[in-house]
């Protein structure tokens, strides 16, 4: 699976984990120079799985909280621990 925004690959895996219907990709598939920590709102520090956000940046373009990481996921989630995933402006194909 690849994810692709503006036509550029951020990541690609063939070890890509389906939950809630979201694809998540190990960071090493990613490529970690396009995203950039946000700081963490007041909904992030309420969710039960320990959220980071990201900005994805392409090409000096920047898409608000399109990545995460669930670094401390609830056992239903623990599949994922550390993985990323994308939405929003990011397609996954």
């Amino acid at each position: 699976m690849k994810a692709i925004v503006d036509g550029k690959i951020i990541a690609e895996s063939n070890a890509v984990i389906e939950n809630g219907g979201y694809q998540y990709f190990p960071p090493s598939a990613v490529h970690l120079d396009c995203l950039e920590k946000t700081p963490k709102t007041a909904h992030d520090l309420e969710c039960p799985h320990v959220v980071q956000f990201y900005d994805v940046v392409v090409d000096g373009k920047r898409y608000e909280r399109n990545a995460w990481i669930y670094e401390s996921p609830q056992p239903a989630k623990q599949s994922i621990k550390n993985l990323v995933g994308f939405w929003k402006d990011v397609k996954i194909v």
